[in-house]
């Protein structure tokens, strides 16, 4: 089975669970060996390079999903919007730049681990939340990918289960090399993966519902 990685901190729970429960180096080997950012994974998926990922909730309609995904209840930190005059989205998430059109700001869009770094380096007063923001409009989590796939359902399914059954804790050297990495200090990605979820309940499934619905109002107006 080949699962497309996207090496972002809000994925890492996840990612520890699969290091955790892969089989054999051949299982680990495919897994591990095949990332990018969102937009670069849609295209694999869609294309059938791999068989499963999460993928940007906007590319997700109409494809084969389990109930997993990345969740902000309210603020996520993550995903910003810097206000200006111009609208500079962000090419890795096609997901960020609509929600940024629905909600109306112009800007620079940054996402993952460049936005997180951003969030801490500017006033309060500088930047948007964009899943804070959405959350103040209609009182619903945004759920920003949702875990598709092209073959494997079942097993993927068993995997959902599992992950969603256990809690997760980010072993101390991994979150060492990840702090490393991205230069966010530890105690601040673990304070930021409070702010996620990965089940998608009722409430989550209508946010989506509304999201994906408003995106294409949007696109039809341009």
């Amino acid at each position: 089975m080949i699962f497309g990685k996207i090496d972002y901190i809000n994925l890492l729970p996840f990612l520890v669970f699969m290091k955790k429960n892969l089989k054999n180096s051949s299982q680990r080997m495919s897994f591990f060996n095949k990332k990018g950012v969102p937009s670069k994974i849609n295209k694999d998926l869609a294309g059938r390079r791999i068989d499963a990922a999460f993928i940007s909730s906007i590319r997700s309609q109409g494809r084969d999903c389990i109930d997993l995904g990345i969740v902000a209840q309210k603020n996520v930190n993550s995903v910003l919007v810097i206000p200006g005059d111009e609208k500079i989205p962000d090419p890795a998430s096609e997901t960020s730049n609509a929600l940024a059109d629905i909600l109306g700001y112009k800007g620079e869009v940054i996402i993952g681990d460049r936005a997180l770094k951003a969030f801490y380096e500017y006033e309060n007063d500088e930047i948007v939340d964009l899943a804070q923001e959405w959350n103040k409009k209609y009182n619903l989590p945004f759920v920003f990918a949702r875990l598709c796939v092209n073959k494997h359902c079942k097993y993927v399914k068993k995997l959902q289960k599992k992950f969603l059954k256990q809690k997760i804790k980010i072993p101390m050297y991994i979150l060492t090399a990840k702090s490393k990495i991205s230069k966010i200090d530890k105690m601040i990605i673990l304070e930021y993966l409070e702010l996620i979820s990965y089940e998608l309940g009722k409430k989550e499934k209508k946010s989506l519902q509304i999201f994906l619905k408003s995106a294409r109002i949007s696109q039809f107006k341009k």
